[in-house]
């Protein structure tokens, strides 16, 4: 079980990097695969960046979500563990 929440883990942090490539390498918004991954992690990161909007052309919002991902993994691994 323990493997399971890592492996879920890890899967959030690689969609939310893949996702912050894709808008360098990918500069339209429009394209199916920009859709898609937004799709996914917009609503995770909507409330960070209500809280921490973005510092002129920074945004701090997708390095503050891997940093809870990795928090949230953490804790529930080692609640599961006991």
């Amino acid at each position: 079980m323990v493997s399971l929440i890592y492996a879920i883990g890890n899967l959030l942090s690689l969609i939310v990097l893949v996702d912050v490539v894709a808008t360098w390498v990918l500069p339209n918004p429009y394209h199916p695969f920009r859709q898609a991954l937004d799709r996914f992690v917009e609503p995770l990161l909507g409330p960070i960046r209500r809280v921490v909007p973005p510092l002129g052309s920074l945004d701090f919002s997708p390095l503050i979500l891997l940093i809870l991902i990795q928090v949230v993994t953490t804790v529930l691994a080692n609640l599961v563990a006991g």
